[in-house]
């Protein structure tokens, strides 16, 4: 193999084992911006208890990250937060894909219809991870920071995607998911969840009744590409008292019209539910 064709790819001596082929300073510092991104602010010793390392060894660490404006410091209160520079890293990974930017104008549509906050989020490595968020004007309602991470089987967005995947797909990550419990109407057996998605394949969008957290309820349908996969979910979510049954299969309709129209504009085949015709 040349030395130019090499530049390209692995290293020489590339090894196919993580846990040779990771960096340990590297590996600290993302389980520190970890930790950060999950709270609102965290102190030294917070960090460090939370990391089970020592004050020193993590403040070298965050003193790396705070010159490079990854994270910064609140010098009244002595805690730590996620940075700028973390915000462009993030902000790239989102332009990869044109579906953010198109989603805006449709998101906010559907929260003003619906007086109930819009979010959006794509599947990563068998979650899903909301990307944007549009929040209702009311004072309680659902939040959703950009990067948070949602069980599938537990989630509305989790289960219009896997409703939208061929089989195959969905066998392959129904035999990796843990259907953990998180409220008493969570979905907890294959079974079931396999049952609830075939009722969403009929209608074309997906309902969370409770199933993550109590009080709140989801309604959500996929967004597909041009090729008619499912690339994204786009959801509304609120408390019970705004979401009543009576309520969710309208909405459920004008979740999945948006959908759909978000889909059309990213190419996708016309045909039912917004999927391939043929």
């Amino acid at each position: 193999m040349s030395d130019e064709i090499r530049r390209k790819g692995r290293p020489k001596a590339f090894s196919a084992d993580p846990k040779a082929s990771t960096i340990q300073a590297l590996d600290r510092a993302f389980d520190v911006l970890d930790v950060i991104a999950a709270h609102s602010g965290l102190t030294l010793s917070e960090i460090a208890t939370a990391l089970d390392q020592s004050p020193a060894t993590m403040h070298r660490v965050l003193a790396t990250l705070e010159a490079r404006q990854v994270v910064e410091t609140d010098p009244v209160r002595q805690t730590w937060h996620i940075g700028a520079a973390a915000f462009r890293l993030g902000s790239a990974f989102l332009r990869r894909s044109s579906v953010v930017e198109r989603a805006r104008p449709v998101m906010r549509a559907l929260m003003e219809e619906t007086g109930e906050t819009s979010n959006l989020g794509i599947e990563r490595n068998s979650e899903v991870m909301f990307l944007s968020q549009v929040e209702t004007h009311e004072s309680i309602r659902a939040f959703f920071p950009p990067g948070t991470l949602s069980p599938m089987h537990a989630s509305g967005i989790g289960k219009a995607l896997l409703a939208a995947m061929p089989e195959d797909a969905v066998s392959k990550r129904l035999r990796h998911l843990t259907l953990e419990r998180f409220t008493d109407k969570t979905i907890l057996t294959t079974a079931e969840l396999q049952a609830d998605l075939v009722q969403i394949q009929r209608r074309g969008w997906a309902f969370d009744d409770e199933e993550k957290a109590l009080g709140m309820r989801c309604v959500a349908a996929p967004i597909r590409n041009l090729h008619g996969e499912p690339v994204a979910g786009l959801s509304i979510s609120g408390p019970v008292q705004r979401l009543p049954l009576d309520r969710i299969e309208h909405i459920g309709a004008r979740v999945r019209a948006a959908a759909q129209q978000l889909s059309q504009d990213l190419g996708a085949p016309d045909g039912p539910n917004g999927s391939p015709t043929g």
